[in-house]
């Protein structure tokens, strides 16, 4: 082959790479590609989408308010000297996340001319921030909304935020409080004495023994306990928390122990004190067909304790209502395929009609809401700092003198087509895998190395635009599209904010906030600034699936950048990404991985002039973090003076160099764990 021929080839390879055919060329890219691409409609609908500009708005008050510019808001902040990576709380979203579910009950109880009331309450362990439990008690107030403590500590959230009424007739409208979990004696104690200061906490018996405890104490105080049992339903929940049930879950009652309850507290002359049946199936119930199952034997248990002479007032559902995390409706784990007002008129329907059919009164109904309350309202933001792609350059021109592997790898580029691609990745494959077998035994130089890989990546990356285009893509080729995926590297720690990412597997939507009025050309991971391989992202929500790319754009570059393989910081504008419905569990179970700290929390509340900032929570300082560990910032500055004054001494530093780093090592302990952008 000639080296004019070669030259000739290497163009229309680079034509075939670079240019588009005319007749493929696709219309204009629209916000409506990117609702669909995002299924921003599915899982964001009423408080997320995207505007004419290309970015994501947020409607704190669902449909019945103004929407705030997603991107504009966070480009405020950094002016205000609030850095990335920061949350942003919408305690508007968390007022209408209880006014929702307060309504679909208050709907199906009209419907079904149910005789008596919801009581909902909000488990302290989804998110037990301070503001946002202070929040959630205020919005709450009007229905009567109370609290669930699952430890001693949320109990003492709870008897300082709730506030108490005065008034202990049972017929007073007054929040609950739900006292979950395993007990002491000291928790059971300060829980009876609350009933003095206008609580009205009820026990919930999670072993058999508790019960023994709480007579006790009630006899010593004289005061009467409101208490509850936990059931170990036999239904079997969906997903990963489904085996929270059943005769070896870890909390609850079996039916013989909650018999054993029923005669201890008979014996005691206190079986008026039992009011109350809670049973938890699991944290996100996906399928609705199991709230149903549930839902039947929990109501004849609850009938079946009123036929044994306990006054039973109350129903407990537990957590379980599910967030939709990709949008899709379905009973997919990410998902549910049912709404509020169906999850609701189950339970109604299902209490009613085992009460009539045992002439009974219908309880007072309760659930624990958590995750579908609290999610909603924060969505983590986040900005990208570089990013690493695959080789994409054609080497120098490839001669006949050039070892073969290298000539074949370059006669496959040329003869790659849509009806040969998938034996041509197989050949790609096996002359890389040959190629590097040659270089260890010392028959392929570096630079041969080099040119083989570039060939390489080539040839996949022209097979990969050929699958893009296939309506199927062979099985050998599924994880071509992972391969050949950008690393976007993110200023976060998914260890702290995202740590159920991490640990669980869990899906969260997520989707830049901005220049959605372009195509995302780009496929890329996730991969935070920990030092560890666990620091990533690589799984995203999809049509009842998980797809293990996101849809990215690449860097817009600053005029005086020029083109190279790694982006850095300082060579583009800035590009956000956004992680939405993170408001349960995330930021308290997140850790100090490579001690990156808590981060900025924002909390932002609709007014008629837009918006303002009702609270602002910085993030952790370096030295903040330092002590967590049993460092003192003070001894750290010390001991670096005393080592620059002996470098100085020993003439290994300059004075200019010491003060230079003693003025970094202070200002960095002032700063922010997360990088400066």
């Amino acid at each position: 082959m000639t080296i004019e021929l070669q030259a000739t080839l290497e163009n229309s390879s680079k034509s075939l790479l670079l240019t588009p055919n005319p007749s493929s060329i696709k219309p204009k890219w629209s916000i409506e590609d990117s609702e669909k691409l995002y299924r921003i409609q599915g899982w964001g609908d009423p408080y997320f989408s995207i505007n004419a500009a290309g970015h994501v708005t947020v409607s704190p008050q669902g449909d019945h308010g103004g929407s705030l510019d997603l991107y504009e808001l966070v480009e405020s902040l950094r002016k205000r000297n609030i850095g990335l990576p920061l949350l942003l709380r919408f305690s508007d979203i968390l007022a209408d996340r209880i006014n929702r579910l307060n309504a679909a009950f208050a709907r199906g109880i009209a419907r079904y001319n149910y005789p008596n009331a919801y009581r909902g309450v909000y488990p302290i362990k989804c998110n037990q921030h301070r503001h946002l439990v202070e929040s959630l008690v205020r919005y709450g107030k009007p229905y009567h909304f109370g609290l669930e403590a699952g430890s001693k500590p949320e109990l003492m959230i709870a008897l300082a935020t709730l506030e108490p009424i005065a008034s202990d007739n049972s017929d007073t409208p007054q929040s609950l409080l739900i006292c979950n979990g395993y007990k002491d004696r000291e928790y059971i104690e300060t829980a009876l004495l609350a009933r003095r200061l206008g609580h009205r906490p009820i026990i919930v018996v999670e072993q058999v023994s508790e019960v023994t405890i709480a007579i006790e104490i009630s006899r010593n105080l004289g005061i009467k306990p409101i208490l509850g049992v936990r059931a170990k339903l036999s239904t079997q929940g969906m997903g990963r928390w489904g085996t929270s049930t059943g005769d070896r879950a870890k909390f609850g009652l079996t039916i013989p122990e909650m018999l054993s309850v029923v005669n201890q507290l008979k014996a005691a002359d206190m079986l008026d004190c039992l009011q109350l049946l809670h049973f938890h199936i699991g944290s996100q119930i996906s399928a609705i067909s199991v709230l149903k199952e549930a839902m039947t034997e929990a109501s004849q248990i609850y009938v079946q304790l009123a036929k044994l002479g306990a006054n039973m007032q109350y129903i407990d559902v537990g957590g379980g209502l599910g967030v939709d995390y990709d949008g899709s409706k379905t009973n997919f784990y990410a998902s549910k395929n049912y709404n509020i007002q169906n999850y609701v008129n189950d339970i109604i329907s299902a209490v009613q009609e085992a009460c009539e059919a045992a002439t009974i009164s219908c309880p007072i109904l309760m659930s624990e809401s958590g995750r579908a309350i609290a999610s909603h309202q924060s969505v983590l933001i986040f900005d990208v700092l570089a990013i690493n792609d695959v080789p994409n350059e054609l080497p120098e021109v490839v001669k006949e003198k050039e070892h073969l592997i290298i000539r074949n790898l370059w006669e496959t580029l040329e003869t790659i087509t849509n009806e040969n691609y998938q034996e041509a990745y197989h050949d790609v494959v096996q002359f890389k895998e040959e190629a590097i077998s040659l270089f260890n035994f010392g028959y392929l130089s570096l630079k041969e190395r080099a040119k083989a890989e570039q060939l390489y990546w080539v040839c996949c990356r022209k097979i990969l635009q050929i699958c893009r285009q296939q309506e199927y893509v062979p099985d050998d080729l599924e994880d071509l599209e992972k391969i050949m995926a950008s690393i976007y590297y993110i200023n976060l720690s998914v260890f702290q904010s995202a740590p159920d990412t991490w640990a669980i597997d869990q899906l969260f939507p997520i989707m830049p906030i901005h220049r959605l009025d372009e195509e995302p050309t780009n496929r890329g991971t996730l991969a935070d600034i920990t030092c560890d391989s666990d620091g990533k992202i690589d799984q995203f929500i999809d049509l009842r699936d998980v797809k293990s790319v996101l849809e990215l754009h690449p860097f817009m570059e600053d005029q005086n950048s020029s083109e190279h393989r790694e982006t850095s910081l300082p060579n583009h504008q800035p590009y956000y990404l956004a992680m939405f419905l993170v408001g349960a569990y995330q930021e308290v179970m997140g850790n100090f991985h490579n001690l990156f700290g808590d981060i900025n929390v924002v909390h932002i509340q609709m007014n008629p002039k837009g918006y303002h900032i009702e609270h602002l929570e910085r993030g952790d300082k370096i030295s903040d973090v330092l002590s967590y560990v049993q460092y003192d910032a003070e001894d750290l500055l010390e001991n670096m003076r005393r080592y620059t004054e002996q470098a100085l001494e020993d003439n290994r530093m300059s004075l200019e160099q010491s003060q230079l780093l003693l003025e970094n090592y202070e200002r960095s302990l002032r700063h922010y764990t997360y990088l400066a952008n």
